[in-house]
């Protein structure tokens, strides 16, 4: 993901989304290039947590900035079971 994501750029990611979640497989999201996001994107990735989850995989998130891991912590998207952060300070 890079740039700006949020509610108006939700349905150019659902392709991409709605692949991840048929994955049964370990899944890597690199946020390096993404500088804004909002509640909308944690949900989004929320929902593909849950999915890897139930196939027992986990979701790698990777380089999100400052600003970015404070959304993660706040929505509580570090939390999940099937979550693992990397590169980041959210513990």
């Amino acid at each position: 993901m890079s740039g700006d994501e949020d509610c108006s750029s939700q349905a150019l990611r659902r392709p991409a989304l709605s692949r991840a979640q048929q994955l049964a497989e370990d899944l890597i999201v690199d946020l390096t290039e993404l500088e804004f996001a909002d509640a909308s994107l944690m949900i989004d990735l929320a929902m593909v947590a849950r999915r890897l989850r139930k196939a027992e995989a986990t979701m790698s998130i990777r380089g999100a900035q400052p600003q970015i891991e404070k959304l993660i912590e706040i929505a509580g998207l570090h939390r999940l079971p099937s979550v693992k952060l990397f590169g980041s300070s959210v513990a």
